[in-house]
């Protein structure tokens, strides 16, 4: 997938696909963005001293960086799942610059998200396992994990651009994946994601 590289609001970096005219994150600010729909909306929420996050969309690898931080800050071990079926290379992710701006001690753990061998779970910190895995949201009978999740980060194009992302069956599956009192949140507040999440028996807030 040929992107190029651009500056939000806030500084930090996004990522602009022609192909589907469309950014990575929010073009007002990708790292306020991050933190205000994925950390404090979602992550903030789950108590458990294990937290299982379960991410439909790895990307640039940002959301993952900020709940490593957090989840070390609050003193949680986490195992984090991640979803991406076109994966960034490490060369490209060497000129991303989250880290810089959040954390400049912590770039070679925000390299090693990226670097990391995907299909596999392993530990970045002795409290904070990844597990990437190259799959195909479009199928979702595919989908199938041990263990259930406590917070899902749905985090896909938007479904105006991959519509077969955004599907009943995928929401269905996650729910199914989902321990008692999960949270799952998402940048996209269109009507139709709202009913595809109240039919899989999420409760949805704004």
């Amino acid at each position: 997938m040929k992107f190029d590289f651009e500056i939000t609001e806030d500084g930090s970096h996004t990522l602009y696909v022609p192909a589907l005219d469309e950014h990575y994150h929010s073009t007002h600010g990708a790292l306020q963005e991050a933190r205000h729909v994925y950390i404090d909306a979602a992550l903030h929420r789950c108590q458990k001293p294990h937290v299982r996050i379960l991410e439909v969309g790895f990307g640039t690898g940002l959301n993952a960086f900020l709940t490593l931080l957090e989840t070390e800050k609050r003193q949680q071990a986490a195992h984090y799942t991640s979803l991406e079926l076109y994966p960034l290379s490490l060369q490209d992710a060497r000129k991303l610059n989250f880290a810089s701006l959040i954390a400049p001690d912590r770039n070679d753990h925000f390299l090693q998200l990226h670097a990391l061998p995907w299909d596999r779970a392993q530990a970045i910190t002795p409290a904070f396992v990844l597990e990437k895995r190259q799959w195909d949201f479009s199928k979702p009978d595919s989908f199938c994990f041990d263990g259930l999740f406590d917070v899902v980060y749905f985090d896909a194009f938007a479904p105006d651009k991959q519509p077969g992302v955004w599907t009943q069956a995928l929401f269905d599956k996650i729910y199914e994946a989902c321990a008692g009192g999960a949270v799952i949140t998402t940048y996209c507040a269109k009507g139709s994601v709202r009913r595809m999440l109240q039919a899989a028996g999420f409760a949805v807030e704004r």
